[in-house]
């Protein structure tokens, strides 16, 4: 069974709680060979390495949520700081822009500052420890690239569930950073996505299920979990034409050479 892996799991999920060792094992089966899972918060991100060091396939990138940038502290670097010391946070993250969602309380332009704010004390942090960065971009992409350009040849930025076009793929690209697809691409509505996914050569992408969201087909609809890498990986060989083999080969390469601690 070819190996693939779950680059981008929210195993902290309230959703996950009754029946994570489960789940991981249902993944294991599923020939999903290593899963990270992406801090939200600094609790969140904690929460991540304790689980990373329950399972031993399982590792975590530590960061904070664009969405929950009116909740952090002034300055996340020390404790993010800390959290990268651990031996399983291989990444920074999830970290980024998001203009879609507008913010619980307060004005739209501080929050827009606040996250600028927050996405540039992780990159930071990123080039201090030689991480990359988990970037998070909606209705933002353009902003986010050109906050990620100082820091080409420093930190590379995998921008996830990565739905934009063709064009904004060579942006990425140029800067040295990539890009990852989740479940989304088996949407009948999602043919844009797989364009792109088309043109994004094998060894500059890789998979996610973004879990517990964006369960691919045929669980449309419902909690969305690491195993279904195996669904979003079927789809993906047809797009590329290329084996399941061939697609295990380039997609694990890339996430390790992306993730140094990945081991």
């Amino acid at each position: 069974m070819p190996v693939f892996y779950d680059t981008h799991a929210h195993l902290d999920h309230k959703n996950f709680a009754a029946d994570l060792p489960q789940m991981i094992a249902r993944a294991h089966a599923a020939g999903i060979g290593k899963i990270i899972c992406i801090g939200t918060d600094l609790a969140s991100s904690a929460r991540g390495l304790e689980i990373a060091e329950q399972f031993p396939n399982v590792f975590a990138a530590v960061g904070w949520h664009p969405t929950h940038v009116l909740e952090a502290p002034e300055d996340i670097r020390p404790a993010l700081r800390e959290l990268a010391r651990h031996p399983k946070a291989v990444a920074i993250g999830e970290t980024g822009l998001d203009f879609y969602h507008p913010p619980d309380h307060g004005e739209e332009a501080f929050y827009r500052k606040r996250q600028a704010e927050i996405f540039q004390q992780q990159l930071e942090v990123a080039a201090e420890t030689g991480l990359n960065c988990v970037v998070h971009t909606r209705q933002s992409f353009e902003v986010a690239a050109a906050q990620l350009e100082p820091f080409a040849g420093k930190v590379r930025g995998v921008f996830h569930c990565f739905s934009e076009d063709g064009a904004a793929l060579q942006r990425v690209l140029s800067l040295g950073s990539l890009v990852s697809f989740t479940g989304n691409i088996t949407f009948k509505n999602a043919q844009k996505i797989r364009d792109t996914l088309a043109a994004a050569p094998l060894g500059q992408f890789m998979l996610e299920t973004d879990c517990p969201y964006l369960a691919p087909m045929p669980h449309r609809g419902q909690r969305c979990e690491p195993a279904y890498v195996k669904e979003i990986s079927e789809l993906a060989a047809q797009v590329k034409n290329c084996s399941l083999e061939e697609l295990s080969r380039a997609t694990c390469d890339v996430a390790h050479r992306f993730f140094p601690k990945l081991g």
